[in-house]
């Protein structure tokens, strides 16, 4: 029966890697009895701030059996975003996995046809896939599965290509070869937590989420705290301050996915010209964008935010 998982688990990593993911790891499916406590601290913290989804399903985050009936394995699959060129210095700023077309379209596709060829070379295997769209704790069973650890500033880090990747995986009814979990490698090093510009990460490891620029730029649907003035560094869709100035990211290599290619405009544009910004060019830039989940709106009200605040100083 060994060598019979041994030999699954090899060709789901073979597919894995043909489709393109950086890497894939295998955990069994159990419940996550470690992060039960740490879950539910953060949520009575209020450190979910108005993200009342994060309430919903507390046993579905732990258990992946309530999610897929009968399941075994959770196969957990790291996808590069890290782009080849970046926006210009002048620039309100976009976090860089929002620069091409939404992941959860990309990877998904990819998942499905991982999901196919297992079924086509090891036969009838039932299970769903996942791109942060579920009450999945993707980071969690990336960190059980080998593929990193959970950095001081609660991001997936790897010594081989940082954190520039999306965090999707399969659960599966199959059984499999398990993976182990990889030490920390951390150490001393506090970049991420010094670099904060909202000193969101209020300890190692523990991020206050109703502190974070992302938070406020995309989650917050009212209008941006006073908190936040002058601590916004330019960034009017997200926040990559703490993986750009963790020493592990030296490591990250361009992608090589045509679909997260961005359009010309969103490298060109300075902030006079976001400024301007009207929803016919919006549309045009951020077709099939994650950005789209801030709407247009959204988006006009973290410009007017970012704008005030440069006319303040």
């Amino acid at each position: 029966m060994d060598n019979k998982q041994n030999t699954y688990a090899d060709i789901i990593k073979t597919h894995a890697k043909r489709l393109g993911f950086l890497s894939c790891g295998i955990s069994k499916a159990e419940f996550l009895e470690a992060e039960a406590p740490r879950l539910e601290k953060w949520l009575r913290d209020g450190m979910h701030g108005k993200m009342a989804y994060m309430e919903n399903h507390f046993d579905k985050r732990l258990d992946p059996s309530l999610l897929v009936l009968g399941a075994k394995s959770v196969v957990s699959l790291l996808f590069n975003y890290y782009p080849e060129e970046e926006q210009r210095k002048d620039s309100f700023k976009i976090s860089k996995y929002a620069y091409g077309e939404d992941y959860h379209y990309v990877v998904k596709d990819k998942l499905k046809e991982l999901m196919h060829c297992i079924q086509e070379e090891i036969g009838e295997v039932g299970g769903r896939v996942f791109v942060d769209s579920a009450p999945v704790l993707d980071k969690a069973w990336a960190a059980k599965s080998g593929l990193g650890w959970i950095g001081k500033h609660s991001n997936l880090l790897s010594k081989k290509t940082g954190s520039f990747f999306f965090v999707a995986e399969l659960i599966i009814d199959l059984e499999l070869t398990y993976d182990h979990p990889v030490t920390d490698h951390c150490g001393s090093c506090t970049a991420c937590i010094d670099a904060c510009p909202t000193q969101a990460i209020i300890k190692p490891y523990v991020v206050d989420g109703s502190k974070c620029i992302s938070y406020a730029t995309i989650e917050l649907k009212d209008s941006i705290p006073s908190d936040f003035s002058g601590q916004m560094d330019d960034w009017m869709f997200g926040c990559d301050v703490c993986q750009d100035v963790c020493p592990w990211n030296r490591f990250s290599k361009a992608h090589n996915e045509p679909r997260f290619k961005p359009k010309p405009q969103l490298l060109q544009n300075d902030r006079a010209a976001w400024k301007e910004l009207t929803e016919e060019v919006f549309g045009e830039i951020f077709k099939k964008s994650a950005v789209k989940r801030t709407k247009f709106s959204g988006l006009q009200r973290n410009i007017a935010f970012l704008s005030s605040q440069q006319s303040q100083q």
